[in-house]
C-alpha cells in the first residue's frame, strides 16, 4: 500500500533527480497509467480508472506521480490549460477517494499545485468542462460540472497559483450520463466571449435535452437557450461559432 507519506517522498524525489533542477520546467503533455479496479464506481461506462499520472517535460523527461490507495483519477484523461499564462501548462485532472468521492486537482511538474474538497460521500463525481478567461483578467478560469447526474452544478473557478476559489455557480445542467465514456459539451469562445456549452437536466437520451450557453454577467452564471437540441454535432457546430444561442 502506498501511504500518503510515500507519495510525498516519491514526488520529492522525482523532482530531486529532475536533470534541470532550478531551472523552470515545461509540460508538454500528461496520460493517465497503472489502471486499478479499486474502486468499483464504474461511472465511465467500466470497472477501471487510473492510480497515476505521467506527465512529459520539455527536455523529453517523463515524471510519475502515484496515488495511495485511497485514491483514484477517475477521468477520461488529463487536460493541458495555461491558466496562469505564464507560458507553461498546468494539469487539470479528477481525483477520488473512495469514501469521499471526487475533487477537481490542478498538477505542475512537480506535483499537486491546488483542489478543490472532495464532494463528501463516495460516487460523488465532477466532470470538467474545460478553461477560458470568464472574468477579462487575463487568466484562465476553469468550468465544471458537480454530480452532473443528480444537481448538476455548474461551478465556475479561479486559480491563483495557490488556491482554487470558487466565484460562480448554479445548477440544472450537465455534460454526463451515466455509463458514458465521454465527457461532452465545452466551451465556446465567439463574439459574446467565453460560453458554457452543457445540456440542461434531465439529459437521458441524445437529442432530448435543450442545449444552453452559460455565460459570465455580474458574477452569475446565466443560461442563454440554443434553438437545437444537446448533441455531439450541434456542440461542435456551437464551438465552431457556426450556431449561436437565440
Amino acid at each position: 500500500m502506498l501511504t500518503l507519506a510515500r507519495f510525498a517522498t516519491a514526488m520529492s524525489l522525482a523532482v530531486s533527480l529532475s536533470p534541470n533542477s532550478g531551472v523552470a520546467e515545461t509540460i508538454t503533455s500528461a496520460r493517465y497509467t497503472d489502471p486499478t479496479t479499486r474502486y468499483d464506481h464504474g461511472i465511465l461506462g467500466d470497472a477501471v480508472e487510473w492510480g497515476a499520472l505521467e506527465v512529459t517535460l520539455d527536455n523529453a523527461t517523463k515524471r510519475r506521480f502515484i496515488l495511495p490507495d485511497t485514491l483514484v483519477f477517475e477521468d477520461t484523461s488529463p487536460r493541458l490549460a495555461d491558466l496562469d499564462q505564464d507560458g507553461s501548462p498546468e494539469v487539470i485532472v479528477v481525483e477520488s477517494s473512495l469514501t469521499r468521492g471526487a475533487r477537481l486537482v490542478i498538477y505542475g511538474p512537480s506535483g499537486r499545485l491546488a483542489q478543490t474538497d472532495h464532494i463528501g460521500r463516495k460516487n460523488r463525481w465532477l466532470a470538467p468542462v474545460g478553461a477560458a478567461d470568464f472574468t477579462g483578467d487575463g487568466r484562465l478560469e476553469i468550468a465544471m460540472v458537480v454530480t452532473p447526474h443528480l444537481a448538476g452544478r455548474v461551478e465556475l473557478l479561479a486559480y491563483d497559483g495557490t488556491n482554487l476559489k470558487l466565484i460562480a455557480a448554479t445548477t440544472g445542467f450537465t455534460n454526463h450520463r451515466i455509463g458514458d465514456q465521454l465527457i461532452a459539451g465545452g466551451i465556446r469562445n465567439c463574439d459574446a466571449g467565453p460560453q458554457i456549452v452543457l445540456a440542461q437536466m434531465p439529459w437521458r437520451d441524445i437529442g432530448d435535452s435543450p442545449m444552453v450557453a452559460l455565460e459570465l454577467h455580474g458574477g452569475m452564471l446565466v443560461p442563454m437557450p440554443f434553438a437545437v437540441p444537446f448533441t455531439d454535432g450541434n456542440v461542435a457546430k456551437a464551438q465552431a461559432c457556426a450556431l449561436s444561442p437565440e
